[in-house]
């Protein structure tokens, strides 16, 4: 006598895509750059105007430092979420016999 055949289910997990983009993980205020710095006066003497090219040249290039690291690390978030949701991706893709 044939014994019948029984097929069970296969059990999948569902993968979902996020909603939104990776890029919107990066803060908004990011998109904006960072105001330069107040222009340099002239002073009431050579020092003082020298003093003032000074603060404005340190402070330009605080800010311009500022805004490169802000560009950096948006990308950087960005670049992690992307990785993340393409290992997602591939552990979820099927497997023969459960390896490969």
């Amino acid at each position: 006598m044939l014994t019948p055949l029984v097929l069970t289910s296969c059990v999948t997990t569902s993968v979902f895509a996020p909603k939104s983009s990776c890029s919107e993980l990066v803060p908004t205020a990011w998109s904006k750059p960072i105001p330069d710095a107040a222009a340099p006066v002239q002073g009431e003497t050579v020092l003082d105007t020298l003093k003032s090219w000074i603060n404005f040249g340190g402070e330009q290039t605080a800010k311009k430092a500022s805004e490169f690291e802000r560009a950096q690390a948006g990308r950087g978030i960005t670049q992690r979420c992307e990785d993340r949701d393409k290992a997602a991706i591939e552990k979820s893709k099927p497997k023969f016999l459960g390896v490969f």
